[in-house]
């Protein structure tokens, strides 16, 4: 029990340092919100009567279409920004205070981690809102499947900033990568636009493209409680795929700060 105390009290730390942060900065808990919320309804209503797709049998808005790219876009922005206290706290000294701390390699990386998924998760479930008012249904275990799949998918993308991060000394490289890498990825997910009818190559991208699948993911959650969805609607590949993409970058992430601390 003592062992797991030990264990357990620097993730605490890092995470409460972590979200404290965070929402001390006002600015910045408005413009995570924000954001995405304008991005969502200026291209909704700009491509509303010029957009048409297929979900099931049914007709939908491009509102409805993009919205399980936008909860993605929260997701992806919220962890890794949040990941940019990292390049702050490493230049300041303090991270080098916890890597000689009799602190383990996944103690640090799960705290840091855990704190990013909180924020972002909050941010997710402020957004979750306005499903209704586009005609997505909610109901207790749709809001339990998304809260999981948010959860997990957001532990991937931390790992992915927090790898980022940790490889890059400032602020500015950092804002580089994130708009050279992650948005593109962002954007040939599938979330912008579907894959059918795009050219071939941007049809393997996206195939290809492991947020794309935590896109699909997302949208067969929201779509399970609609007529004619259910469980059916969540993809198993989308389940794996997602699974796996979290399992291996947070397992890299922790890799490299044990190489870093042996180093």
């Amino acid at each position: 029990m003592q062992a797991v105390y030990h264990t357990l009290r620097p993730v605490y730390a890092l995470w409460q340092r972590e979200v404290i942060r965070f929402f001390r900065q006002r600015s910045r808990v408005v413009g995570v919100v924000l954001t995405p919320l304008v991005f969502w309804l200026i291209l909704g209503l700009g491509f509303g009567d010029s957009f048409r797709a297929v979900q099931g049998q049914i007709e939908v808005s491009y509102l409805e279409f993009f919205y399980p790219g936008v909860i993605v876009l929260i997701l992806l922005f919220t962890s890794i920004f949040s990941n940019i206290s990292l390049i702050e706290d490493r230049n300041e000294g303090f991270f080098q205070n916890v890597l000689i701390a009799p602190v383990t390699s996944h103690g640090i990386v799960g705290g840091k981690i855990l704190g990013g998924v909180t924020i972002a998760l909050s941010q997710s479930l402020i957004f979750l809102i306005f499903a209704p008012f586009i005609g997505f249904k909610l109901n207790l275990i749709v809001v339990f499947l998304f809260v999981v799949t948010c959860v997990v998918l957001s532990i991937g993308l931390s790992s992915l900033g927090f790898i980022i991060a940790w490889k890059i000394n400032s602020i500015q490289g950092f804002h580089a990568i994130m708009n050279v890498v992650l948005v593109p990825l962002w954007l040939l997910s599938g979330a912008v636009f579907p894959a059918e009818g795009s050219p071939v190559m941007i049809q393997w991208i996206i195939a290809l493209n492991p947020i794309g699948y935590g896109v699909d993911l997302i949208k067969g959650v929201l779509y399970s409680a609609m007529p004619g969805g259910g469980i059916a609607t969540i993809a198993p590949l989308s389940v794996f795929i997602t699974l796996i993409f979290s399992i291996l970058l947070l397992a890299f992430a922790a890799n490299v700060v044990r190489v870093s601390r042996n180093g």
